[in-house]
């Protein structure tokens, strides 16, 4: 894309030893007796130039441009030197004929003259006509030697007619050959190919062309997730990646013949800082992607988790005060990836308006130009807003920065290209007097709570640079990302995803994914509380204390700038203070005990903060990223919720708990339907807190299956069926109760292939077991299939019978290497026996893998502990188990030593060491 200086080029290759060496094997016994050791010789030189390279580079780490040009120069030499070899040992020829000539032509990336340690070589061998037999035994002989050398070769053997007429229909050879750059051979044929090339194929198709590669690029973001955001983005194809800047290259070159990205200034489409962004971005992906492909030894694009790290300590990233030295790198690389996308813009928006341009000045009405409204003193014109064209306008007064993006939110415009750069570029002019002018903090308020695209307008200012400058706090966490795998998305656009979706849900356009929230949004005393809440609820990450407590205080300063009220300020200082309570809750608590109620109402203290954290907490998990938000959680949620409300609500008049029993049984009853003797017959044999704990429809399928095998006098029944209300399959298991029979159960689900996320564990009166399990798939997918549902329930039935040893064939099934070993995760264990009035609640937090479950259960078993009740909440590479417990005579555990002994079994049991160990034995 633009020509780099390669410093000592000699020390890569000296391509002139290197055909002396190959034309003595030729000499002596014949090029093909020698080939072998021709081969070996250009080997040779591949690899003493790739590792002088991969030195540079560790010199150097962020020096892409440098390793990219010098990989292409190592490339270069190399094809060269076999191919002299080639036309003068092996198929000489006196006299050719005019068709015997060929022209080898770099293209693609190659053409380009970038390419990684181990990118493919795409070559096109061009004839001037037909290929002659002699051109065909020339090109042959190339690949194989190419082949010999382990390259991966992507090649092409066309006249230059087929060139031309392929390329008319291709629109990737179009752009291969849009890159093409003459490499060795015949000058004259590749000469005559791009005259042609430029004259048949690309005069006239250049907005056709300009269309399918915009088309083409958001199929591939779509592809990779459609964030620059994600936190293991592709540094070649995914949304702000090398790619992106590519295609800005293509259409450039395409529509205004740049030979070099510097010509995109030239041509009015960059301006000269923005070429320096786009070589700095260039550069930074560039090193990145030859690092990568360095340390797996393969063409890896892909910046995963266990790579990160690696890519990290070689760019000599260090660590910094509450931020690793990866999480410093990948913040680095999202903001180069935020440039990408900011150039982006610019330059389609200012395609767009050279195109707009060249219409009307070839159109009927090209004198004409329609008057252009105004807005607030700004010009709005084919849907854009655009400043006067006054160098100085922002400069003159800098609330206008924030007023630009509030204007363009309420009125759905979009900001003029020539506006953002002016923007950006004056996002200095904020100051502290800015930041404290009600004015502007009355526009970011507005915006913030804008009700048309708040999402769109705040990215725009993120992009811009301006959101961080004047809420420095947010500036803070500005492309930061988080290094687990259950956050998706870097802090900033995590913030405002939710944003957006807090705007959708208010809308109405989510209320079948969101029914409770988009019911709560309305009945809010302050819409305004709960979108400043958003705003803020991840702000402190990174500083190396909690965040929910550094952003609280974070809060009661930036409230009443924004102009919120002291109510507001408080109630937004304790949303953010708490923003993580009710999943807390809801997921690793007890629903059905009352004690859990309770401590979360002490907590709430009133039905606002109850509504407000509602919402708050649906949109913070659905912004997480794609899957997290499912009908699991959404249940919990809503549990949670009418069980608070109806307590805070009623207060001391609160039904007592055989009125409760009696609600649950009338609701069974009704669902129940023609089989309601069931619960007639069954009602007196489960207790209050079986009915307390299950959901109605749960209760009413366990009846009848209890009934059934009542009736066929089963030792033991199993049934298992898919549950959309949780998005799992329930598996139900009515059994004789034993101890160990939860951990039996546990390890035979996991030995069918099944992830247990919720059980609750149940005795009758009668001294039955009546177990329920919710189990999905490892791709959190519920059994749905006969075949797996038959699978689920044979192994358990073995398991319990004792057909199969568990252990052993626990230890025997692969442990797959997840992404999760890429995590340092200590296991924690930690006791609550003010949690629940019955029962010692023990929550073990350790690095999710198949069977720790079982491994946990078969612990709590050994230590003589009784298991009422499991629930299982899962955040990316950390799982965190909670169980409800007492002791044999169902007592809670209270003594020292034994909670000691009891954390010590579960540590053992949750640890790697303890894992391989069981799988080596």
């Amino acid at each position: 894309m633009n020509s780099v200086k390669i410093p000592r080029r000699r020390a890569i290759i000296d391509r002139r030893a290197l055909a002396e060496r190959i034309a003595a094997l030729a000499a002596d016994g014949g090029a093909q007796a020698n080939r072998m050791g021709i081969v070996d010789a250009a080997k040779e030189s591949m690899a003493a130039g790739r590792a002088e390279l991969e030195k540079r580079l560790s010199e150097k780490p962020s020096a892409g441009h440098e390793s990219a040009a010098g990989h292409a120069f190592l490339t270069d030499q190399v094809i060269r030197t076999l191919y002299d070899h080639v036309v003068t040992d092996l198929y000489p020829g006196g006299n050719r004929s005019t068709g015997e000539r060929i022209a080898l032509v770099a293209v693609g990336g190659y053409g380009r003259a970038e390419m990684a340690p181990h990118s493919d070589v795409d070559i096109a061998f061009v004839t001037p006509g037909k290929p002659t037999p002699w051109c065909e035994q020339v090109i042959e002989a190339m690949l194989y030697y190419l082949w010999d050398l382990g390259l991966k070769v992507g090649q092409s053997s066309r006249s230059i007619e087929d060139t031309v007429r392929m390329a008319k229909s291709d629109v990737t050879i179009r752009t291969a050959m849009l890159e093409s750059r003459f490499l060795w051979g015949d000058q004259d044929v590749y000469d005559e190919g791009a005259r042609r090339f430029w004259a048949e194929v690309v005069k006239g198709t250049e907005a056709q062309f300009v269309a399918e590669k915009l088309e083409e690029r958001n199929a591939r973001h779509k592809r990779m997730g459609d964030s620059r955001y994600v936190v293991e983005p592709n540094v070649k194809d995914g949304k702000g990646g090398l790619r992106d800047l590519h295609a800005l290259y293509w259409i450039g070159k395409y529509m205004h013949r740049v030979q070099s990205a510097a010509q995109l200034v030239d041509a009015g489409l960059l301006t000269t800082r923005e070429y320096r962004t786009f070589r700095r971005a260039e550069s930074f992906l560039l090193a990145v992607r030859a690092h990568l492909h360095h340390i797996t030894g393969r063409p890896e694009d892909r910046l995963t988790f266990d790579l990160q790290r690696e890519v990290a300590r070689r760019m000599n990233f260090a660590e910094r005060t509450g931020k690793s030295a990866v999480e410093r790198f990948m913040q680095y690389y999202f903001i180069q990836a935020r440039h990408v996308g900011s150039l982006t813009g610019v330059f389609l928006a200012q395609l767009d308006d050279q195109a707009m341009a060249q219409r009307k000045a070839r159109g009927l009405l090209a004198g004409f130009r329609q008057k252009a409204r105004i807005l607030s003193g700004y010009r709005v014109f084919g849907g854009k807003i655009a400043a006067p064209d006054k160098d100085d306008w922002f400069r003159q007064d800098p609330v206008r920065l924030l007023e630009i993006f509030q204007l363009a939110e309420e009125h759905g415009l979009e900001i003029h290209p020539d506006t953002m750069r002016t923007a950006t570029r004056d996002q200095k002019c904020i100051d502290h007097d800015v930041r404290h002018d009600p004015r502007a903090n009355a526009l970011f308020l507005k915006l913030l709570t804008g009700r048309v695209q708040a999402e769109t307008a705040l990215r725009w200012m993120n992009e811009a640079g301006i959101f961080g400058r004047f809420v420095p706090d947010f500036g803070k966490v500005g492309a930061q990302m988080q290094f687990d795998m259950y956050h998706h998305y870097t802090v900033d656009e995590h913030t405002i995803r939710a944003i957006g979706l807090l705007a959708q849900i208010e809308r109405g356009e989510l209320k079948g994914d969101h029914p409770i929230a988009s019911e709560l949004i309305p009945q809010l005393d302050s819409r305004r509380a709960l979108y400043v809440a958003t705003l803020l609820h991840d702000i402190a990450k990174g500083r190396g204390g909690d965040h929910s407590v550094l952003g609280a205080e974070i809060a009661l300063t930036l409230c009443p700038r924004f102009g919120l009220s002291d109510d507001e300020t408080e109630l937004v200082s304790w949303l953010v203070r708490q923003h993580l309570l009710m999943s807390a809750t809801a997921f690793k608590r007890d629903l059905a005990d009352p004690k859990t109620i309770t401590d979360f109402v002490e907590q709430v203290q009133g039905l606002e903060r109850l509504r407000q954290l509602t919402v708050l907490t649906i949109v913070d998990i659905r912004a997480v990223g794609p899957g997290v938000w499912n009908g699991w959680k959404r249940q919990l949620i809503g549990d949670l919720y009418e069980l608070t409300e109806e307590r805070l609500r009623l207060g001391h008049k609160r039904r007592h708990r055989s009125d409760i029993v009696a609600m649950k049984k009338d609701k069974v009853r009704g669902a129940l339907g023609d089989k309601a003797d069931v619960l007639d017959r069954l009602s007196d044999t489960f207790d209050d807190a079986y009915w307390i704990a299950e959901p109605e429809d749960i209760v009413a399928l366990n009846l009848v299956h209890y009934a059934a095998a009542t009736d066929m006098d089963h030792d033991l029944s199993i049934h298992a069926e898919y549950y959309p209300a949780r998005g799992a399959t329930l598996v139900t298991v009515i059994a004789s109760d034993h101890p160990g029979l939860f951990f039996r159960i546990a390890g035979a689900i996991h030995l069918a292939g099944g992830n247990i996320i919720d059980a609750r564990i149940h005795t009758t009166r009668s001294g039955r077991a009546v177990d329920n399990f919710l189990v999905q798939d490892p791709l959190g997918q519920p059994f749905s299939e006969d075949p797996q549902i038959e699978r689920l329930e044979k192994s358990i039935r073995d398991a319990l019978a004792n057909r199969i040893e568990l252990v052993p064939q626990l230890a025997a099934r692969p442990l797959p290497r997840t992404r999760a070993a890429s995590f340092d995760v200590r296991p924690r264990v930690f006791f609550d026996n003010k949690a629940s009035g019955r029962f010692t609640v023990i929550e073990v937090s350790a690095r999710d893998r198949p069977a720790l479950l079982n491994r946990l259960a078969r612990a709590l078993f050994e230590a003589n502990l009784m298991v009422t009740s499991a629930h299982i909440t899962h955040y990316g590479e950390r799982a965190v188990d909670t169980f409800y417990v007492t002791d044999l005579t169902g007592q809670k555990v209270t003594a020292a030593d034994r909670l000691r002994a009891i954390e010590v079994a579960l540590l053992d049991a949750a640890s790697d060491q303890r894992q391989a160990e069981t799988e080596a034995a």
